[in-house]
Parts: structure tokens; sequence; C-alpha cells
């Protein structure tokens, strides 16, 4: 199902980019902390990095005139701690960051509605099951790839999928995933969202979508010779335009 997301027809499509360097834009709290730590954690790599090229420089091309080259740098016990206690400080300002992030991303206080995903050799099953309607059915629908051959112009290969999944911006949303069959991994990079699909195990994770637009992720477990044929495309929407998809469904 094709949603009118914006009425000037412009997609923002959160997908890899040819030669792209950089995460995709966030659109998650969660996919915000993820990118600070790392620009956090970057700048003390580098910090690091160049002070130690520095050194090797200095002892091994410059030797003849270096200051540094001494009895006291090589056997000295002032160095010695210097060069152990900086990393270590170096270390945990990195580690309480990230046990933080790691905390609040695993933790899934009420949620306003619940996803189950399952993987399955070689697509996608999902679950609205929150959803029912009069008589007891949930909606439940399941996702392919589109083959190459069916695809329009705009729709992207071995990403786009002949049925979306439907969010509303706004609104925490608890994924429940698990497998039939063998370890996929359910993972929207835009969303901050990856997570094992394992077989006879129920996993669940997070998201607070806070702007509209459609995100594509890929299975990023090796599943088997299809593995690359698993994508996930979610259409993220306004409410009133989600509750008319439920209608509809």
């Amino acid at each position: 199902m094709n949603l009118n997301l914006w009425n000037n027809n412009m997609m923002m499509n959160d997908v890899p980019t040819p030669w792209g360097m950089f995460f995709q834009d966030s659109a998650t709290p969660n996919m915000e902390g993820m990118m600070e730590l790392h620009n956090n954690m970057m700048f003390y790599l580098v910090l690091m990095l160049t002070f130690v090229s520095y050194m090797l420089y200095t002892m091994m091309y410059n030797y003849s005139n270096a200051t540094m080259v001494h009895k006291y740098m090589n056997h000295g016990q002032l160095m010695e701690m210097v060069w152990t206690t900086l990393p270590a400080v170096m270390l945990l300002m990195m580690a309480f960051p990230s046990f933080m992030l790691l905390y609040l991303c695993d933790e899934v206080m009420s949620p306003a509605m619940t996803i189950k995903a399952m993987g399955l050799q070689w697509y996608w099953k999902y679950e609205y099951s929150d959803f029912m309607n009069d008589d007891g059915e949930m909606v439940e629908f399941e996702s392919y790839v589109m083959p190459e051959e069916l695809l329009e112009d705009g729709q992207l290969r071995l990403l786009d999928v002949d049925a979306s999944v439907v969010v509303p911006v706004d609104t925490h949303i608890r994924f429940m995933v698990s497998s039939a069959d063998v370890i996929h991994d359910f993972c929207v990079p835009a969303l901050g969202v990856k997570v094992d699909a394992s077989p006879g195990r129920l996993n669940q994770t997070s998201a607070l979508i806070q702007r509209e637009g459609v995100y594509y992720g890929q299975c990023s477990e090796l599943c088997g010779v299809m593995h690359s044929a698993m994508p996930m495309k979610m259409e993220a929407v306004s409410l009133y335009e989600f509750m008319n998809w439920l209608d509809e469904q």
C-alpha cells in the first residue's frame, strides 16, 4: 500500500547511500544517543592516535634530535604510571556514557503499542497484537522482497517489499522479535533498532519515531543463501493516517 505522506510527493527515504561514510539521519532518541556517543568516543580515539603516533615518530624517525629518548623515558616510574593511568581514565570516560545508553536502549517501559516481527527463511511476518476486529482476528501480514523485474520507478533493489510496516510517529512502539527457523536479525539503522531474532526466544526493543518518513533495514545475521533478500520497510505516518490504514486492514 502506498501512503501519500506529503502533499508535494516528496519521499524521505532513509537508506544506505553509495560511498556513505556516516550514519543515516536519526529518527529516534536512541539513535541520536548512539550518534552522540560515537562522536564522543571518536574524539578520544583520535586524541590517543595522535599522541601515540607522535611518540613513535619522535623515537623511530627522529632519534638523533629527539629530546624524549633517554633513560628516564624507557625506565622511568613516573612515565609508566602516566601511560598506564591515562588510557584507563580515557576508557572510563567512554565506558560510563556507553553503559547509560545501553541500559536506556534495553529498557522498554509501558509502550503504547506492540508489533511482533517473526523472521523466516527468507521473509518477515508482522503482527499488530494490540488491534483486533470483531471476530478476534489481529492485523498480520507477510513481507517479501520485491523481485527485481517487478520494481517500479523509484523503488529500491533488495530494499523494497510488497507489504510495508506502517507505524505512527510520536508513539512508543515495542518490537517483539523472534524466529521460526534460524537466527535472523531485525535491524533498522535510522531507528537505532538492531535485535537478534532467535528461534525459541522472544527478544524486545523499542522505538519512538519522531518524524514521518520511510525507513529501510536488512537482516544483519547470516541466515542462509537468501540472507540479502530479507529487507524491512517501515512507513512512519501521522496518527490519523495510521488509524485510516488500520481501518482498511
